[in-house]
């Protein structure tokens, strides 16, 4: 259900046509990237964490990982995901289809610096199957985000 909260998130902008539907399932940065047929770093992946009691989304790019050093000097706390059965309650949208988009009230949303390299990045819209391709500043727009912050490190492969 929560693909159709985004899709009408999108029709304020006139934007619903440009959310796709995907065949395959992009649940994760892997699978993505294989449906979408780019570099898994392109993906705009929204990571979910409680900070006290408030729920928080942090948009990061596919090839990166969160810094607990980093995120704790931010945040004041150790990075604590919320767990999958909570995600959707708390969120608005179910683990593998967790975006920046039509989210329950309250929740705060950050973009992380290591989506600034990109042009456009492809988050999900709300069901694992699903994606929407936006530049950086209609990422930012669109997502209502409270600031950029520096919370991960790059992959080590």
């Amino acid at each position: 259900m929560s693909i159709v909260a985004v899709k009408k998130y999108f029709e304020e902008f006139g934007m619903a046509d440009m959310v796709r539907e995907l065949d395959a399932s992009s649940a994760t940065v892997e699978l993505a990237a294989r449906a979408l047929g780019c570099k898994p770093e392109r993906i705009a992946k929204t990571l979910s964490f409680l900070v006290g009691e408030t729920p928080i989304v942090i948009v990061t790019a596919g090839d990166v990982k969160i810094d607990n050093a980093k995120y704790k000097a931010l945040f004041g706390a150790k990075a604590k995901m919320i767990p999958s059965g909570e995600v959707e309650g708390l969120i608005g949208h179910s683990v593998g289809g967790v975006c920046p988009f039509a989210l329950n009230d309250g929740v705060r949303v950050y973009l992380d610096e290591s989506l600034k390299r990109f042009d456009t990045v492809f988050p999900a819209c709300g069901s694992a199957n699903s994606c929407i391709e936006l530049t950086i500043p209609q990422l930012e727009q669109y997502s209502r985000f409270l600031s950029w912050v520096d919370v991960c490190k790059l992959r080590e492969e």
